[in-house]
């Protein structure tokens, strides 16, 4: 973050100045106050069992130049405020305006799945043009996007933001902390359609991103997706389209598969082709790459020169198709950061394309899909025996439907659906410990194992277990 004091912290805010105002925040923004260093600033946010306050002297101890709170502590200077998550945000955007002043280039991206993994690509992509802040992992909400903003210093010239939704009006709330000038929407999907409640109400509040954005910006838009295109009225700036569509601005033709299931294809922008070998798996990964390149182009980038970089771009963030294989030849993709159906059935693609003796889908269930949940796993179960799955574990009462899809597929193909010696192809287990030992006795060399859920079902220490299984020699 750049340097700010504490009565310029307090002036921000709006906050109640307690102690030393001559106290200069030069570290970074933190929340947690195992990691304060000498000269940050520490975020003390109210928790359902830990209050952050209680860990005030413990920042103080580690060096904190000060704290924002709900409760000042003598143990060092206090900006004390009513809310410290919304003083955060309040922090962030006059953090960010100073920043934009300065001539820093902010990117918003959203959409129902692939968010991260275009974040990811993105900022590799811009890093190759310019400093570039990007953090790894999911930090698109109300905590999570202010602080990104703040670790972005002086020098920094692109700034990527992942913007997530539960509802209306969240990417609004987010735009207003760190209004970008460049807006990526990717699709509309299922993804917590149990709280949007449609897949129109879902179109609107992704939509919030470009309507959000200034006439000089550009919105870049999924043009392969209809609502995604559709948002086109409602922003002032410029539009931008990707996709496999012939009519797209920037654009992918000749996509092709290697045997690790990374795209190869030619990019097409301003009248300009050049080949992109992405290092990521999945084929839809294409259209996040895309937008990423249409992000790219925005900031200033030639085509060349972002085929080069999307070609050297390498996955950054975990549980989100991360490959590994075991020393005795098992593959264990990890994508178990969080699901939806649409990303199920991306996974399900990149794992009938993966090289191996067997393909095994370890499936849980898919959260916050609402009334639609029931249909929506056994769908899953019939997407994955048609995806030409070996063999459909899934795992945990929610995922039952998984299981009754996979057998209703297979009974209407004649195929057997039950648990029964070399016949098995689909089976339902209780929990991750059922689900390990059943894999330590069916998985052997060559086998490829995919194990995805919504993340709150814990389906990532399954994937952590199979590949501690294979023993200490662990090759990526």
């Amino acid at each position: 973050m750049i340097a700010l004091t504490l009565a310029e912290v307090a002036a921000a805010v709006d906050g109640d100045l307690v102690g030393d105002g001559s106290a200069t925040v030069t570290g970074a923004v933190l929340v947690d106050s195992r990691a304060v260093a000498p000269g940050d600033l520490f975020v003390a946010l109210p928790g359902e069992r830990v209050d952050g306050a209680d860990f005030l002297p413990a920042a103080a101890a580690a060096g904190a130049a000060g704290a924002l709170t709900a409760r000042a502590d003598p143990a060092l200077p206090c900006v004390v405020v009513t809310d410290p998550v919304a003083a955060l945000g309040r922090l962030a955007a006059a953090v960010h305006a100073r920043l934009v002043e300065a001539g820093l280039v902010t990117i918003g991206v959203t959409g129902s799945s692939g968010k991260t993994s275009t974040k990811d690509l993105l900022g590799q992509v811009l890093a190759a043009a310019g400093p570039t802040v990007s953090p790894q992992g999911s930090f698109n909400n109300d905590i999570g996007l202010p602080l990104t903003v703040l670790s972005a210093g002086a020098d920094t010239r692109f700034l990527v933001l992942e913007m997530g939704s539960r509802g209306p009006g969240h990417i609004a709330r987010l735009c207003h902390i760190a209004r970008p000038a460049i807006g990526v929407v990717l699709n509309v999907g299922s993804a917590h359609l149990g709280e949007f409640g449609s897949a129109e109400v879902i179109a609107t509040s992704k939509g919030e991103l470009v309507a959000a954005l200034p006439a000089g910006g550009t919105a870049v838009l999924n043009a392969d997706d209809a609502r995604v295109a559709g948002m086109a009225p409602r922003t002032q700036a410029a539009v931008l389209t990707t996709g496999l569509a012939e009519h797209a601005d920037v654009r992918a033709t000749d996509v092709e598969l290697d045997d690790a299931a990374r795209a190869r294809f030619a990019l097409h922008a301003r009248g300009e082709q050049h080949p992109v070998a992405l290092q990521v798996v999945g084929v839809h990964q294409v259209a996040n790459a895309l937008s990423a390149a249409g992000a790219a182009l925005a900031a200033g980038m030639t085509p060349a020169a972002v085929a080069q970089a999307l070609s050297a771009a390498a996955p950054r963030s975990r549980w989100r198709m991360e490959v590994t294989t075991r020393a005795d030849g098992v593959t264990v993709v990890n994508d178990a950061y969080n699901a939806n159906p649409e990303s199920m059935r991306a996974a399900l693609a990149a794992l009938r394309r993966l090289r191996g003796r067997r393909r095994i889908a370890v499936l849980g269930a898919m959260g916050e899909l609402g009334p639609t949940a029931g249909a929506a796993h056994e769908e899953l179960g019939r997407d994955a025996v048609r995806a030409g799955v070996d063999l459909v574990v899934s795992v945990g009462p929610d995922a039952a439907g998984v299981h009754a899809g996979a057998r209703a597929e297979l009974d209407a193909r004649g195929r057997a659906g039950d648990r029964g010696g070399e016949q098995e192809e689909s089976v339902h287990l209780p929990d991750r410990a059922a689900a390990r030992r059943l894999l330590s006795e069916v998985v052997g060399p060559g086998d490829v194992v995919l194990v995805k859920a919504s993340r709150s079902y814990g389906l990532e220490e399954l994937a952590a277990d199979l590949i501690a299984d294979g023993g200490p020699e662990v090759t990526a």
